[in-house]
């Protein structure tokens, strides 16, 4: 079943990293080199500290990636921080 585009999806907010599910950017010269390729982004839908939550527009699967492992995010909640 595919999901619909999250309503948050804007194409000026993108990413580029692979899908975990659909693969699409497997034989592209431009995403092999680590360049921003015209065809293979997927939507940017929000962040937290070094998550990014992210769709797919080919498949429309969503996923979140922390870009820097080993940081956590600060819980906004506890007093002074």
């Amino acid at each position: 079943m595919r999901l619909p585009i999250d309503p948050q999806a804007d194409v000026a907010r993108r990413a580029w990293m692979a899908c975990p599910v659909c693969d699409d950017a497997r034989r592209c010269g431009a995403c092999a080199d680590r360049r921003n390729c015209a065809d293979h982004w997927r939507y940017l839908i929000s962040t937290k500290g070094p998550v990014v939550h992210l769709q797919c527009p080919q498949c429309t699967h969503m996923w979140s990636v922390n870009t820097r492992p080993g940081v956590t995010c600060r819980d906004d909640s506890t007093p002074g921080f």
